[in-house]
């Protein structure tokens, strides 16, 4: 079990991969080096902000807190929309508007391709050796001519092969575009077995159940929460595991865990189903081996 409180922490810059402004909070991280790491964030984009069409060997969620986020044919995520983006699966480009203030919490996390995902430190040295190769521009990564290796590779790309000393395979696409879901089209369902508490079910993804939610906690209400996932505390107060739940605190529980939610002024709560990769390590261990 691991909780963290984003309002203690500092914007920093991020995605120098891409093209652009980017200063983001790591709100709470999961093991770097297993299949099953993540990052959970809160990212503000600047208006010269831009990233070319590109796609994952990760699984992401956005949800939009500010603003609106314009992904080109794939449609715009607006201010308290939830969009998920499945690995393999080619999306954007993606743009900013000089001017706006937006601000979206982001999960990216290691999904059903067993692919696993780059800490934050990873990426920051991947980017900063790469430097003495090449250059980062509009989101591509371009090695000198003197360089061996490809020429033009996605940025993103570039510094997972260079952590990881081998080419990236990239899975194949389980949906055919990203999901751009509008929770205010949606029904709060009451849970029976948490007196007080409701759930909106946007989506359950893959064979591996990642999965997006909201609850909503009438003070003094409590739910017993089990299973691997993150939950995100919107707005409210509450408690625990002894600790204060406030605005952008996170908890995530990992396989076996359990604990008990309790709201003092009412909470408003995101949930991250995250995925259950048991039985996934030799999979990914084979094209590893193959590659090198």
């Amino acid at each position: 079990m691991k909780i963290a409180h984003g309002d203690e922490m500092k914007f920093e810059r991020g995605l120098e991969h891409r093209g652009g402004t980017f200063h983001y909070i790591r709100i709470i991280e999961g093991e770097p080096g297993t299949l099953g790491n993540f990052q959970l964030s809160l990212g503000k984009i600047g208006g010269d902000f831009y990233s070319p069409r590109h796609r994952h060997n990760f699984e992401q969620i956005r949800y939009q807190l500010e603003g609106a986020l314009d992904f080109d044919r794939d449609g715009k995520l607006e201010a308290g929309m939830v969009g998920y983006f499945p690995e393999g699966m080619a999306y954007g480009p993606q743009t900013q508007s000089a001017g706006a203030d937006v601000a979206t919490i982001v999960l990216q996390f290691g999904g059903a391709s067993g692919s696993g995902y780059l800490s934050a430190d990873e990426m920051r040295d991947g980017v900063a050796n790469l430097k003495a190769e090449g250059e980062f521009k509009d989101g591509v990564f371009r090695r000198r001519a003197d360089v061996e290796g490809k020429r033009n590779v996605d940025g993103y790309q570039a510094i997972w092969e260079h952590v990881n000393r081998r080419p990236m395979a990239y899975p194949e696409p389980r949906y055919s575009r990203p999901f751009m879901m509008n929770p205010a089209h949606y029904d709060w369902v009451a849970l029976e077995q948490s007196a007080g508490v409701s759930e909106k079910l946007l989506g359950v993804f893959t064979e591996r159940r990642s999965a997006a939610s909201f609850f909503k906690f009438a003070p003094g209400a409590s739910h017993y929460a089990f299973g691997r996932g993150l939950y995100l505390v919107l707005s409210g107060t509450g408690r625990a595991g002894g600790q204060e739940l406030r605005r952008l605190t996170a908890v995530y529980l990992d396989r076996g865990e359990r604990l008990t939610l309790e709201a003092t002024s009412g909470l408003d709560i995101l949930h991250f189903g995250m995925p259950n990769l048991a039985g996934l390590e030799k999979s990914a261990a084979a094209p590893a081996m193959a590659a090198e």
